[in-house]
């Protein structure tokens, strides 16, 4: 990562969960960045929420493709934000997701841009998402959550601040 990306906390999976959280985060940078990497016990979605609030404040804008199809969909009134909110990501297959949280800090509603792949025995997939939370309090808190089924052992989840972004 660029010199501008502090690690903030990682954490590995040292058996199957459901929810990976990252709380006390602190305001002394401009934008957070989130790594997920790894596999899943069963085919699930992963969503994201904010200081543990599930109000129906979040919003998802989605377009995905598997090199054969792409679609787009778009949601309101979420009590989440989802990573692959097209498809369920299918198991035992490694995923790279992303999430990038701009001006987590600030007074102002807070977006993120998220990244989701996942090779599926090489057909291949991938999702690009922008999520919307209406809340202008200061991110301290993440939560990692899976819709029905767990994250492996092993699956590992990075939070950087970003300086100066």
């Amino acid at each position: 990562m660029p010199a501008t990306y502090e690690p903030i906390a990682t954490t590995t999976l040292g058996s199957a969960a459901s929810t990976i959280t990252f709380s006390s985060i602190g305001s002394g940078y401009t934008d957070l960045r989130l790594v997920l990497n790894g596999s899943l016990t069963a085919s699930l979605q992963l969503n994201l929420r904010f200081n543990n609030i599930s109000t129906t404040t979040y919003s998802i804008t989605n377009l995905n493709g598997d090199g054969a199809t792409a679609s787009s969909s778009r949601g309101t009134n979420q009590t989440e934000m989802n990573f692959n909110y097209g498809f369920l990501a299918t198991s035992a297959q490694p995923i790279l997701a992303t999430a990038d949280i701009f001006s987590y800090a600030g007074s102002t509603n807070k977006t993120t841009l998220f990244t989701f792949q996942q090779d599926r025995n090489g057909s291949g997939f991938v999702e690009r998402n922008v999520g919307l939370w209406r809340s202008t309090s200061a991110i301290t808190r993440l939560d990692i959550i899976t819709s029905t089924s767990t994250l492996a052992a092993g699956f590992t989840a990075t939070l950087y601040g970003i300086l100066k972004a």
